[in-house]
């Protein structure tokens, strides 16, 4: 108990220090990387004096618009461009230890309250879909390990193979063409996450309208891990079958259904644990592919359009959430994996 006490305790005092060297080099990459905050802000300017009218003693002898000096060094200093890349960090740093994350200049909003604002929708669709592929892919997994090398199996093998053949989002893509919007069949919309007229709906219809729009999203979420956790669940399963306590355990005269949904279950389950911090990224990050096929208006369509867009405030923000997710989910994985299985140690 002690040397696992150590090594977690090791764990989260290296989270700090993964997250500034991460950081510090996204950071250093936004600052050098053409099209920055500066050439942003300066296109916003310009189109914004032109549509003013207020063009006129700010064009250069080729006729094109200035930004004049003293505004280009307010911006210098808002973005902390007038100072070194370390010192630009520190000062970004220090900002996020107070949730001060800046402002979205495509939103024009705190970028804490923009990020805030997607979390619930990446949740939602997220945990759905992690908790539908523990609920398909662990039964599906143990079915066929139980009727391994039967024509079930076999069946289910090209079932699941198809599904690791097709990525989450372009099942997402294939279900809209055939079954969304304006197809023959029409039983779906084309994307989003609740209708235009949501509010007006009863409450019947509101239920039924979230599950047209959740449908699509959550088969793209099961699609992306479904071959891999059937398989594993199988041959976890299959290995634990043909353990020595498993068969020990059929010599005491235990029925199969005991021996293997009591004995064997559990330990089978473990290899599975190992994806839960992974999941955790998943469920708050969202899948920037399939929001983005699916429009969904949430944490990874908001990381895609940032980049796009070079927003870079936002873009920042949304590392320092997935960089601190993904540390403390690897740490949350290690918990359960000890919890489940008590022959795990950690050495110090």
């Amino acid at each position: 108990m002690h040397g696992m006490t150590t090594y977690f305790i090791r764990r989260l005092l290296l989270i700090p220090v993964t997250f500034i060297a991460i950081t510090f080099m996204v950071y250093a990459i936004l600052r050098v990387v053409p099209g920055g905050p500066i050439e942003q802000a300066q296109l916003q300017i310009k189109m914004a004096m032109m549509q003013e009218g207020g063009s006129a003693g700010m064009a250069n002898e080729q006729g094109e618009l200035q930004i004049p000096a003293a505004a280009m060094e307010d911006l210098k200093k808002y973005y902390h461009l007038d100072k070194s890349i370390p010192v630009g960090y520190g000062a970004w740093l220090w900002g996020i230890m107070h949730l001060d994350f800046g402002r979205s200049y495509v939103y024009s909003e705190p970028v804490l309250d923009v990020i805030i604002s997607k979390f619930p929708i990446s949740i939602y669709f997220g945990l759905i879909g992690y908790l539908a592929s523990w609920v398909i892919c662990v039964p599906l997994g143990v079915t066929k390990a139980i009727r391994h090398k039967s024509g079930y199996d076999t069946a289910t093998s090209m079932l699941v193979f198809l599904g690791y053949a097709i990525p989450g989002f372009v099942a997402c893509l294939m279900l809209m063409v055939f079954l969304g919007g304006g197809s023959y069949f029409d039983l779906f919309p084309l994307g989003g996450f609740r209708s235009d007229n949501w509010a007006e709906l009863t409450f019947f219809g509101k239920i039924v309208d979230q599950l047209h729009h959740t449908a699509i999203p959550v088969f793209g979420y099961i699609m992306g891990g479904f071959a891999t956790m059937t398989v594993l669940m199988k041959n976890s399963l299959l290995d634990n079958l043909g353990a020595d306590y498993v068969r020990t355990a059929f010599a005491k005269g235990l029925s199969e259904r005991r021996v293997i949904f009591v004995h064997a279950m559990r330990n089978s389950l473990i290899p599975l644990t190992v994806g839960i911090g992974n999941a955790l990224g998943l469920l708050f990050a969202g899948s920037f592919l399939i929001e983005k096929t699916c429009n969904i208006p949430g944490m990874g369509l908001l990381s895609f359009n940032s980049v796009v867009q070079r927003d870079y405030p936002v873009i920042l923000g949304t590392m320092v959430f997935l960089v601190l997710i993904r540390l403390t989910g690897n740490i949350f994985s290690d918990v359960i994996w000890a919890m489940i299985d008590p022959r795990i140690r950690f050495g110090k």
